[in-house]
């Protein structure tokens, strides 16, 4: 299984890689839609994301430890898989 899940990871990260030098192509070919035989690609150039760092404007109000634990919140435990190539194999 271990060996498997790991040519499946393979797999998916070179698709991933596939997927966006195929991305890349469509948004370089300076067109807004791209009809293939059947499929459509539309590509639409959007502004970038704004995001606030809600974290570094609290602490400028510089909040005492309590109040931080009293606002704090652990999630659900989850498990994690990680594969790795193993020492002394080829």
């Amino acid at each position: 299984i271990v060996d498997q899940l790991a040519s499946v990871k393979a797999q998916l990260s070179d698709l991933k890689t596939l997927e966006d030098q195929l991305k890349a192509a469509l948004v370089e070919s300076g067109q807004v839609a791209i009809d293939g035989t059947i499929h459509r690609a539309t590509v639409s150039h959007c502004a970038g994301r704004e995001s606030i760092d809600w974290k570094a404007i609290a602490e400028k109000f510089n909040p005492s430890r309590q109040l931080i634990t009293a606002h704090t919140s652990t999630g659900a435990p989850y498990d994690v898989v990680r594969v790795s190539a193993r020492k002394g194999t080829k």
